[in-house]
């Protein structure tokens, strides 16, 4: 791929990020969902999903979608599946990893009985482990935080055996903020996931946050608004 990065057994992967805020997508800062506003892009004209997630995929050649489900996370409403069918339509080959607020089983089977994606399991959804357990590698795990605070049970964090293969630290005060990803929680994580894959989310300003977190281990980050800006492309 276009942004691949030479000198790791594998490529650095770049994922773009889609926020979906009823049946739109948002623009996302610092973790203040109330106040996200539909998206203004040159890589889309409008917000519609289908549109927006297109012209994000096409800018850095990615196979590889990560769609955040607000309503679900913030309401507990079931995941927006007229966007996400939408999504898959516009995208074909493109997997995608969804947060809809999972908590429970029988909301995750459901999801997957869809074909619709990958659930990921965030930390400030989750009242203890037995969920990622359960789950495995057909979930990714998402180790969310806000400033210093960690948000979800401590032994998701601190446990790595919970961990499934592909985990992402998830620093929302950054996100879409361009104050760079917090290469301390993502080398942590590095240290202790014991070869599983980690990702970035929040802050990445463009290649030279690429270049940080590939010197500290990351598989790669999950990014927006430097897409949506040309930083990276």
């Amino acid at each position: 791929m276009s942004h691949a990065l030479q000198g790791r057994a594998a490529p650095f992967r770049l994922i773009p990020v889609i926020d979906l805020r009823h049946g739109a997508v948002v623009r996302a800062r610092a973790g203040e969902r109330d106040a996200y506003a539909p998206i203004v892009t040159p890589l889309a004209r409008g917000s519609a999903p289908a549109d927006v997630a297109r012209g994000l995929l096409d800018a850095v050649d990615a196979d590889l979608l990560y769609v955040a489900d607000l309503d679900a996370i913030m309401d507990g409403t079931e995941p927006d599946r007229a966007s996400l069918e939408a999504v898959a339509r516009a995208c074909p080959g493109v997997g995608l990893w969804v947060d809809a607020g999972f908590s429970e089983t029988a909301a995750v089977e459901r999801f997957l009985a869809t074909g619709l994606g990958r659930p990921v399991i965030g930390s400030e959804s989750q009242r203890d482990d037995s969920l990622a357990r359960a789950l495995g590698n057909r979930a990714v795990l998402s180790l969310d935080s806000r400033g210093a605070e960690r948000l979800g049970p401590d032994a998701l964090h601190d446990d790595a055996s919970a961990w499934p293969e592909a985990v992402i630290v998830m620093t929302l005060a950054r996100v879409g903020t361009g104050t760079g990803p917090d290469l301390s929680r993502v080398s942590q994580a590095v240290a202790r996931a014991e070869g599983r894959s980690v990702y970035a989310a929040g802050g990445v300003r463009g290649p030279q946050d690429v270049a940080r977190l590939t010197a500290a281990g990351a598989a790669g980050a999950l990014v927006a608004s430097a897409i949506h800006d040309g930083r990276l492309r």
